[in-house]
């Protein structure tokens, strides 16, 4: 037992995960790595071969924040011989399987934690001969007969122990792989040195019995030749297999969301919020994902917030977007608007982080988590990550009009609130003349996302759905109040129809079932409605005016609805 070689580490860090009170068993996931060390002990008439007996080497690439130490550390607590682990394995799902007694704590698992830098350590140099030191000292202590000399490289040594030791061999858990690359002091050459060095501890080495490595980014880039061809590599958004081990399926937050109403005696925390705020991933099959880390970070505090949490440049927004602000930004204003933009992602571009193009820039924020991709689009996950771009957005004068449009946002809420339609005319003929990206789609595409932007500011006080469905309809905006003491604001569009036919629809289709939806107390609540006729065709160069007048207090209950709209006209 030693510090990288079966550590006892690894599963002090697993127990502690198991005994969370929001912890997922996930250990299903070794009925995908265990037929991989088997692949050893072929033999012709008793073995059926599968695709996988050829399959020793794994690399997981998935964002921050989506488990993927929590796993590794699972993985290497399950086979390391540094300590029996029976205790917490035989009450997890991993334990039914016919082979779970054959495999536990029975391997030499070799685990390190490549994020793990000492503060002390400033050069690549320094940095990978602790490593090499810190195992060569682990494999001399376990295999004193293997002849290992102080001198010996680490592939060396392990050729030792296979050729000497009754041919031991090794499964490997690398943990962020990768985070070395951006430290600010790696050069080019150290790059490749590094990139040399997995290559030469675990190509073509017969001491390998699996190696199961994670990272963020794809391998690609860093191994433009064959160093590290040898792995199969699985990422979220172009790989559907282990997609259901990483990150929070619909289910598991049900069962989250369930044991959380059991403990917590005045729970604050929907089911709904927890959608609204963390889910919007999409796997490459198709699973929606939550994020674990705010999830669990939500659930335990007792809050919906934001847990995204910055550990350097690389998870800043504006370190992208300020690469080609040019390139992005008007790609940025659509997708804030919720719509989703068409977009190639080159995985092995975003390794590079010479972000210059605008597919190297959305495919670099897909591989960080910034943004989800699916079916050849991009879009932002949820209320989390919109918070972010939102705030990005109202402090970054280089953004241009978006920036503008963005401070804007704020006079609308409130002008809406007051009913001050010459602002609010203003602001839209603002929105509608200056932002260009939000004119290249029909009249109701560019009316609903020219809402959305006017309205930024209010994704701070409001769940904003669109087209949500109300009594026996669907109402084109849905403002729903955080406070449920708060106004609620119904923005209902039309092209070329009254704004009497707007309220005449709203009656007939029940919308005052969107306060029992959500429990709004009806008593409590103003619904604001804003009803948006057009009457030209022509949809540039226009004009907007508003007209206000009251509806009757007893319409729907004690609902005050405010009827705003305006007319259109061609300047020709």
């Amino acid at each position: 037992m030693g510090i990288y070689l079966n550590s006892s580490s690894a599963f002090g860090l697993f127990r502690r995960d198991c005994l969370s009170t929001y912890f997922i068993d996930k250990s299903s996931i070794l009925k995908e790595l265990v037929p991989l060390v088997e692949s050893d002990d072929y033999d012709p008439e008793k073995t059926v071969l599968n695709s996988q007996n050829s399959q020793k080497y794994v690399a997981i690439t998935r964002p921050r924040r989506f488990g993927k130490t929590v796993m590794a550390n699972m993985i290497a607590s399950y086979f390391g011989r540094g300590i029996d682990s029976s205790k917490i394995f035989d009450r997890l799902a991993v334990s039914q399987y016919p082979w779970y007694q054959k495999h536990l704590n029975q391997h030499n698992v070799i685990h390190i934690m490549f994020n793990e830098i000492p503060a002390e350590i400033t050069d690549y140099n320094h940095y990978i001969n602790r490593i090499k030191k810190t195992l060569l000292l682990d494999l001399q202590k376990a295999y004193p007969d293997a002849a290992i000399e102080k001198e010996d490289s680490v592939w060396d040594a392990l050729t030792r122990i296979y050729e000497y030791c009754n041919q031991e061999q090794f499964i490997f858990i690398l943990d962020e792989w990768d985070y070395i690359y951006h430290q600010p002091y790696m050069t080019d050459a150290d790059k490749t040195a590094y990139t040399k060095f997995l290559s030469n501890l675990l190509k073509d080495k017969a001491y390998v019995e699996m190696a199961y490595m994670t990272g963020i980014l794809p391998i690609a880039k860093y191994s433009s030749g064959s160093e590290l061809n040898m792995f199969f590599e699985y990422s979220m958004a172009t790989r559907a297999k282990f997609s259901e081990y990483f990150g929070f399926t619909d289910d598991e937050v049900d069962l989250l969301y369930q044991r959380y109403l059991q403990i917590e005696k005045n729970p604050s925390v929907t089911r709904e919020g927890l959608e609204l705020w963390y889910d919007g991933y999409q796997t490459a099959g198709g699973k929606k994902l939550y994020n674990p880390r705010s999830v669990v970070g939500a659930l335990s505090d007792n809050q919906l917030g934001n847990y995204w949490t910055s550990s350097g440049p690389y998870d800043e927004i504006f370190y992208y977007i300020g690469a080609n602000v040019d390139a992005v930004k008007n790609d940025i204003a659509l997708m804030v608007a919720d719509i989703p933009v068409p977009a190639k992602i080159q995985e092995y571009a975003a390794t590079s982080m010479e972000l210059k193009t605008k597919d190297e820039i959305f495919s670099a924020m897909v591989v960080y988590g910034f943004l989800n991709y699916s079916k050849g689009y991009i879009s932002i996950p949820n209320k989390e990550l919109m918070d972010k771009f939102a705030e990005v957005i109202q402090r970054e004068p280089s953004l241009g009009n978006v920036y503008k449009l963005a401070k804007e946002s704020g006079r609308m809420l409130a002008a809406t609130k007051a009913g001050d339609t010459k602002t609010m005319a203003e602001l839209l003929e603002y929105a509608h003349n200056t932002h260009s990206p939000l004119t290249l789609y029909n009249n109701e595409a560019e009316l609903a996302s020219i809402i959305r932007w006017v309205y930024l500011k209010a994704l701070d006080f409001y769940r904003i759905e669109r087209e949500d469905k109300a009594g026996i309809g669907y109402v084109d905006f849905i403002f729903y109040p955080f406070q449920k003491n708060d106004d609620a604001i119904i923005i209902e569009l039309k092209v070329n129809h009254s704004a009497d036919e707007a309220i005449q629809q709203i009656k007939d289709r029940q919308y005052e079932n969107l306060a029992k939806k959500r429990n709004i107390p009806v008593v409590f609540s103003r619904w604001v409605l804003l009803t948006i006729k057009t009457i030209s065709k022509n949809f540039m160069n226009v004009r907007w005016r508003f007209f206000v007048r009251k509806l009757s207090d007893a319409i729907f209950l004690s609902m005050i609805f405010i009827n705003l709209y305006y007319s259109r006209h061609s300047r020709e």
